[in-house]
């Protein structure tokens, strides 16, 4: 079993998301207090969001009980401390880099999101695991209970999941289920039994992680976390504040964070480092405390 293998299998702590791409990356920086007057260009838009990035994971709060960072492939492209950012994640910080692979989401059909086409998947998974990468993210969005749509989500996840496993890389399957579907219990029903059936499928000794929505009923999903073929279950924040997000992932034991939002918030470029490092670690203590149930 290999260092990172074993990391994410025992490791305390959560998964840092900082992967918001072309889509959501002005409204992370908003947030951060980086306005869209700040930039003109893509280009510049990037530059920014990288240096926030920089600024959270060079920071020395930012230590063993971070097990892994989700990168944008941006990000993954360029370098923190002179090492190609991945790298540097693993070999300074010993935290596990995972790459998004998906190119955001189609149109909405049978109440669901599924991912658009990933045509180059086969060119840079090798690319990233030659840079110390240990996993892949993908997203689907879930908005209303329709089987035949989760059921197209579960599907092209884990279709998607094969191929990245034959290149040696841990694939992260999310299919989030949105927290204002009216009908959300009914949604994470279906989706429970499609996760069964994908894992079913999966041949050989194969491990996938799920990222999942905190669900309506505490420990929804716990059946997974003791699954010969599923290596982690994390959560994501959703849309929740941290306080909301920490009680309720506290509630669901063996589960972990992969918090993006949640784990920014209360982050602004204005601070003075030592302010920002005592809210990035306040932020940080809070997690690992909800994920450690």
């Amino acid at each position: 079993m290999s260092e990172q293998f074993q990391l994410m299998k025992t490791g305390a702590g959560f998964i840092a998301a900082l992967d918001q791409s072309g889509g959501s990356t002005p409204k992370a920086l908003k947030l951060y207090g980086v306005e869209e007057s700040a930039y003109a260009t893509e280009a510049e838009m990037f530059h920014h969001v990288h240096a926030m990035r920089t600024r959270i994971l060079t920071n020395e709060r930012v230590d063993h009980r971070v097990l892994g960072a989700i990168l944008f492939q941006n990000t993954l492209d360029r370098e923190m401390a002179g090492l190609p950012t991945s790298e540097y994640l693993w070999q300074r910080k010993r935290i596990l880099p995972f790459l998004k692979v998906d190119y955001g989401l189609a149109d909405e059909a049978d109440g669901v999101q599924c991912m658009k086409p990933v045509p180059d998947l086969a060119e840079r998974l090798p690319a990233a695991r030659a840079k110390a990468v240990f996993g892949t993210k993908m997203r689907s969005v879930i908005k209303a209970a329709n089987p035949h749509g989760i059921r197209a989500v579960v599907d092209q996840q884990f279709e998607l999941a094969a191929e990245i496993l034959g290149h040696g890389l841990t694939p992260i399957i999310e299919p989030e289920v949105d927290i204002h579907a009216p009908d959300k219990a009914a949604c994470e029903g279906m989706l429970r039994d499609c996760l069964r059936a994908g894992l079913d499928a999966l041949g050989g000794d194969a491990a996938v992680m799920f990222k999942l929505t905190l669900p309506e009923q505490a420990n929804y999903y716990r059946e997974f976390c003791a699954h010969p073929k599923v290596l982690r279950v994390v959560a994501l924040s959703g849309g929740y504040s941290r306080d909301v997000a920490n009680a309720k992932l506290a509630a669901n034991a063996g589960v972990i964070a992969s918090f993006s939002r949640a784990l920014t918030e209360g982050l602004h470029v204005a601070q003075s480092d030592a302010l920002f490092s005592a809210q990035l670690d306040e932020s940080i203590a809070s997690i690992v405390a909800a994920s450690a149930t």
